[in-house]
């Protein structure tokens, strides 16, 4: 497999061998194993979001068994999309919006680039609030502000030494989140069954949907880590599943967190329940700690979606910009939200690391131009649409105005999406196919052209 990467420029390697170049290159260190990217993506899917995205599907289905399936069924779909993602970094050594120059060309990369920017901030900041939260949960309401404030600080240090972070996080970290992980699950299947509020229920398609959004919202991260890793296999599998076994663990915390703990589980009312379990206060501090790695990679992965379009700027500039800006939003927002927000990131980037997906494996055979010359290419941008269309039309959420502004197009054109589809792999399969079709249509095109 080859990738054009000319005029892609390869200096700010004066940071050392052990750090990722600090201007865009397509020439990285590859320090990174099969081992540090399994231990990076289960770092990164162990979260505090996991039980509260947990929470939300089993709500959503008012079982514990659906809900647990609808986990699994959406973390192994997102998985193989974010396994997927993993490889373009590994082949063309490119962060990942820029190795969608070889999926949407040079400017039309822009388009993904810019609201990956806008996702990633979001995420960031709404890791920072988890953080924050969850110290008020424990210590009181006058430690949030200064949780923020060190949180933030946290995460931007280690934005500015990323492949540092990810061997501190495979080195120490991995084994306490383990070791808490447990014991919350312990402590959680010992209280006694309480009936699941069904007040929610939407059904078990849209709860797939929630986990595949969880999921796949990394895959625009997933190269700007693996364009480190030493082959194209350990970037896969590293985080498919490294990612995907860690997500199925923390949603089902969630799942049955819902039918043994009492009281309102929605949103940050989660965190508040866990703390109150023996000890809960102590294990919960422990994965607050740990919660700055998704903090870190967002903000860091930010600085590789700006590099796309300003690739010379030193990256460690942007991480403390970028940093600052999360650190004052985390401090003036909360989570209402949280759930429209995984819907609309799903709808977005499901479709898009789809087609990129078809397109990388089937189509293009790992031969993508990334360089500043990379031509717009049609297809994929088509097949894109088509797939938000597809999510759009089947579920378009909750959001007042716009899932009224579709329902009503659905109505117009007499769609009535079966209950045996959800949105996410209804996506899929819309995106996969006509990626397929019109990427034959292109390779057809260009031999008639030469």
């Amino acid at each position: 497999m080859s990738v054009e990467t000319s005029q892609l420029s390869t200096s700010g390697t004066d940071a050392g061998p052990v750090e990722a170049p600090l201007t865009l290159s397509t020439e990285p260190p590859r320090t990174l194993g099969a081992w540090a990217q399994t231990a990076l993506w289960a770092n990164l899917g162990i979260s505090l979001f996991g039980p509260l995205t947990g929470a939300l599907i089993g709500l959503s289905v008012g079982s514990v068994g659906l809900g647990l399936l609808a986990t699994v069924v959406g973390c192994t779909i997102g998985a193989v999309i974010l396994g997927g993602a993993a490889t373009f970094g590994s082949i063309t050594g490119a962060p990942s919006m820029v190795a969608l120059r070889g999926l949407l060309g040079r400017r039309g990369s822009t388009v993904p680039t810019v609201l990956n920017i806008l996702q990633n901030i979001g995420w960031g900041t709404m890791e920072l609030i988890v953080i924050s939260t969850t110290a008020a949960t424990i210590l009181g309401a006058q430690w949030r502000w200064p949780f923020v404030l060190l949180a933030g600080a946290v995460t931007t240090t280690m934005a500015v030494r990323p492949l540092g972070s990810v061997k501190l996080l495979r080195t120490i970290m991995v084994w306490l989140v383990i070791a808490c992980s447990v014991y919350l699950f312990v402590m959680v299947l010992r209280q006694p069954v309480r009936p699941i509020d069904r007040s929610g229920v939407i059904g078990f398609w849209p709860a797939v949907d929630l986990a595949v959004a969880g999921v796949v919202s990394f895959a625009p991260l997933a190269s700007d880590y693996s364009r480190h890793s030493r082959s194209t296999r350990a970037a896969f599998t590293g985080a498919a599943a490294g990612y995907g076994l860690a997500a199925i663990a923390y949603y089902a915390l969630g799942v049955f967190a819902i039918a043994h703990l009492a009281g309102d589980l929605s949103d940050a009312k989660l965190i508040g329940a866990l703390v109150g379990l023996p000890a809960g206060g102590v294990a919960l501090f422990i994965l607050m700690v740990d919660e700055v790695d998704e903090a870190f990679a967002n903000i860091y992965s930010t600085t590789m979606s700006v590099h796309n379009l300003a690739p010379n700027i030193d990256r460690r500039w942007l991480s403390i910009g970028i940093g600052i800006i999360c650190t004052l939003l985390a401090g003036l927002m909360d989570f209402s939200r949280y759930q429209s927000f995984l819907y609309l990131i799903g709808s977005v980037f499901v479709p898009l690391f789809t087609v990129a997906v078809v397109d990388f494996a089937l189509i293009r055979r790992g031969h993508w131009d990334v360089s500043d010359r990379a031509p717009f290419r049609w297809p994929p941008v088509a097949a894109w649409l088509c797939g938000f269309l597809a999510y759009q039309l089947i579920y378009p959420g909750d959001v007042p105005g716009w899932s009224a502004l579709w329902k009503a197009l659905a109505q117009a054109i007499h769609f009535t999406a079966p209950g045996w589809l959800g949105s996410s792999v209804g996506s899929i399969i819309v995106a996969g196919v006509a990626m397929a079709l019109l990427g034959q249509v292109e390779r057809a095109r260009t031999r008639v052209a030469a």
